[in-house]
């Protein structure tokens, strides 16, 4: 069966899809220059994208339908910012785009994971949870617009889920993934 979707590294020629889809996924969203310098000045930071196999009849619908930013600094995975559009939520693409971080970061030798989520994000959280991330605190007033707090999220030790393998430099999900919130 054809995937719906392929997970594939970010490119500069891309920045502008991607500040569109953090500008609709997010109440304080990253600037172009904040995702310019994680995209091209940020050492340990990583980015892939979910890019769309099938044209859509939409013209407008831009080709990448989300994202994911990630540091890995030493032994540490840091998951950033994940979005994705809207309309192709709970079909897989945000479990695909951190499975994929999960991968990278075990190949470079990681050996936990860390985030920080919305307290109100309950899709997210969800997400995270069957990946295996575990609650282990907050940190009160995080998040800004609105103020919130943060769920700190981690997984330790590092593990990809059982039944999210992948084949060696391609990464792809769609119809049969499973039925991710994000």
């Amino acid at each position: 069966m054809l995937s719906e979707f392929e997970i594939v590294p970010a490119t500069s020629d891309m920045l502008d899809d991607i500040l569109a889809l953090e500008e609709a996924c997010f109440s304080s969203p990253w600037t172009r220059k904040m995702l310019e310098g994680e995209l091209t000045g940020n050492q340990f930071a990583h980015f892939l994208v979910a890019i769309r196999h099938r044209q859509s009849k939409i013209k407008t619908e831009p080709a990448i339908i989300g994202y994911h930013c990630f540091w890995i600094v030493f032994e540490e995975l840091r998951l950033m910012n994940l979005a994705v559009r809207e309309s192709m939520r709970r079909r897989g693409v945000g479990g695909t785009l951190v499975t994929a971080a999960l991968h990278l970061a075990l190949e470079q030798s990681a050996t936990r994971a860390i985030l920080e989520v919305r307290i109100s994000n309950d899709s997210a959280r969800s997400l995270y949870t069957r990946i295996g991330f575990v609650p282990i605190g907050s940190r009160p007033r995080y998040y800004t617009n609105p103020i919130e707090d943060a769920v700190l999220m981690q997984m330790n030790p590092l593990v990809v889920p059982h039944g999210r393998q992948r084949e060696k430099g391609f990464v792809s999900g769609g119809e049969s993934a499973s039925t991710d919130s994000l």
